[in-house]
């Protein structure tokens, strides 16, 4: 039996996530996107799952805070996660993605599941209070709708200014300067890396400082309230003469075997550059290549200029240069609850960017959650919460009301929050060392997780994705 169907709007990682989930428990699905008909400024294709910044999703090891995100996903066959998988290029200890492959593979499977209807147009409003809806439009949602969920909340939206990495061609570098090495060795060689000296690095970041901006179009009269977690590198130049070198440009833990043995510590502490960037693999032959942690604003002709002067690059040719958009989310303490339900709707969800995860496989969580809700719904069964032990559930009650600080105090500024292990219930027994408490808090949230899903299972019929995967 078909129940009612469920509409959701967006078709980035949390709006791909939910409609899977809801088509694969029986349901049917619209989901609705408004690209290619309107783009935003960071979208380059009308795929879905559009990766518009980096192409990482974090470390793989669950005994960090992003791996074990993932490691939860999997449990409950993620469909974006599960494609990650797939379409993994080297990238060290992380799980990095072809972006285009990834974003094919998306579009192609909710395209073609049959309880999925795909309609291409911008929603101008929320839908009717009578249909189940989720709301996972993402930090770049139209100006339109933007304006009627303010309406809706009656809560102004927050805002930040994001920023995305530049792109080049894998040949146009030089290979007789660069390496390829990953930090402190670990897995593959997955970077490439561009050592610079004391004068090329002193000389750089002289011209970030300098380089040209673009104009942030209409926000260009607000002050700049970036994310810290993706600061433009000129941002970081500015705060310091070697804030870069112990962020993104650093060199500690890289090494090139041509400079001799890694273990004299004499040698490695002489031949050590005084910075390193980085770029990391777009695709698996590594035709792409990312500038890691280099979000910038600069001027594209400023982009060309001032990045060919990192040794290795002197003759980059751009796929794509950075750019820098405004991210809107809402104050989702003051307006959703743990199951992502709107506390004035209950048949209206939001996922994703929108409600303050940050982050790709926390979008995946909020469109996991959102996708499970929305389906118990339309069979007229309670929603249901995340174990609280679970990284899924801590990220989800601290962007609910669960989140009592936030939610209940006006002087409390909400921000958007990654997947972090600040944000887990402590454990019953203190654990001083960090790995052995990380480790804990992963077989915790299994145990938790497991008997969650054993709970879930029984309020799905057999062929709910949770059993079988369409």
């Amino acid at each position: 039996m078909i129940d009612k169907e469920v509409i959701v709007i967006g078709a980035g990682l949390a709006g791909c996530e939910a409609a899977w989930q809801i088509a694969n428990s029986g349901i049917s699905v619209k989901l609705v996107e408004m690209r290619p008909i309107i783009s935003t400024p960071a979208h380059h294709t009308s795929e879905f799952g559009e990766l518009v910044c980096s192409n990482s999703f974090g470390a793989l090891s669950p005994d960090r805070a992003a791996g074990l995100l993932q490691k939860e996903l999997r449990i409950f066959k993620s469909l974006i996660v599960q494609t990650a998988d797939k379409f993994a290029v080297p990238a060290g200890g992380a799980l990095a993605v072809d972006r285009s492959k990834f974003s094919i593979a998306l579009t192609d499977a909710l395209t073609n599941h049959p309880l999925i209807e795909i309609k291409r147009f911008e929603q101008l409003d929320l839908p009717s209070k009578d249909n189940i809806t989720i709301l996972a439009t993402g930090p770049l949602t139209s100006d339109q709708l933007s304006y009627k969920i303010q309406a809706f909340t009656g809560i102004d939206a927050c805002h930040f200014f994001d920023a995305a990495s530049p792109i080049i061609y894998g040949d146009t570098i030089d290979q007789e300067i660069v390496f390829k090495a990953s930090r402190y060795d670990k897995g593959d060689p997955a970077y490439i890396n561009c050592p610079m000296d004391k004068n090329d690095y002193i000389h750089f970041r002289n011209e970030l400082i300098e380089g040209e901006q673009a104009n942030l179009k209409d926000f260009e009269k607000e002050s700049a309230n970036f994310f810290e977690a993706c600061l433009p590198i000129e941002e970081i130049a500015r705060r310091g003469v070697d804030t870069m070198r112990y962020g993104p440009l650093k060199s500690i833990g890289l090494w090139n075997p041509k400079w001799g043995d890694l273990f004299d510590r004499e040698n490695r502490l002489k031949k050590r550059p005084h910075a390193v960037v980085q770029l990391r693999k777009e695709d698996l032959e590594g035709k792409l290549l990312n500038m890691v942690g280099f979000q910038t604003n600069l001027k594209w002709s400023e982009q060309k200029r001032i990045f060919r002067l990192i040794p290795g690059l002197e003759k980059a040719e751009f796929v794509r240069f950075g750019v820098m958009h405004r991210n809107t989310f809402l104050e989702s303490p003051k307006l959703l609850l743990p199951t992502l339900q709107f506390m004035k709707r209950e048949n209206l969800f939001a996922a994703g960017q929108i409600t303050g995860t940050e982050g790709y496989a926390a979008a995946a969580a909020g469109g996991l959650l959102a996708g499970i809700n929305a389906s118990l719904l339309a069979k007229g069964k309670k929603t249901v919460s995340f174990p609280d032990q679970s990284m899924i559930g801590s990220l989800m009650n601290f962007i609910s009301n669960k989140n009592q600080i936030l939610s209940n105090q006006k002087k409390n500024k909400f921000q958007p929050m990654p997947a972090s292990f600040g944000l887990v219930p402590e454990l019953t027994k203190r654990i001083k060392d960090k790995r052995l408490r990380y480790k804990a808090y992963q077989e915790r949230s299994t145990e938790a997780l497991n008997d969650f899903k054993n709970k879930l299972d029984s309020c799905f019929d057999k062929d709910h994705l949770l059993s079988k995967i369409y």
